[in-house]
């Protein structure tokens, strides 16, 4: 179990944050999926939305795909268009939400693990 400990345990330094002192978009995730792993929902939602986005649409796909609706390859593509549109948006509202948080509000949304 040590070795699961040191491949999760790593993370690499935000180069945008590093020089910007701001979140990029995609700051949090690999903390949200540790967080997923260990079972704490509420921080991965806090660390990055996105993450448990990705895992609700994937199983929504699992059980469309198990009871083999019929549809057309035309009704898959606009699905698909849809999801990968709203997870864009949830990236652009959570970098832009934890950015006013962190500028304006003073306030840190991303903690260091414990």
């Amino acid at each position: 179990m040590n070795w699961f400990k040191k491949i999760f345990g790593l993370g690499l330094p935000c180069l945008f944050h590093s020089l910007t002192g701001l979140y990029c978009p995609g700051c949090g995730g690999t903390r949200a999926v540790r967080s997923l792993l260990r079972g704490d929902l509420r921080m991965s939602f806090q660390y990055h939305p996105l993450v448990l986005y990705a895992v609700l649409v994937l199983f929504l796909e699992m059980i469309l795909r198990a009871f083999k609706r019929r549809e057309t390859p035309l009704d898959h593509k606009k699905r698909a268009r849809i999801m990968i549109l709203a997870g864009a948006a949830i990236v652009a509202a959570n970098w832009i939400f934890k950015n006013y948080m962190l500028v304006i509000k003073g306030v840190d949304l991303l903690p260091l693990m414990k």
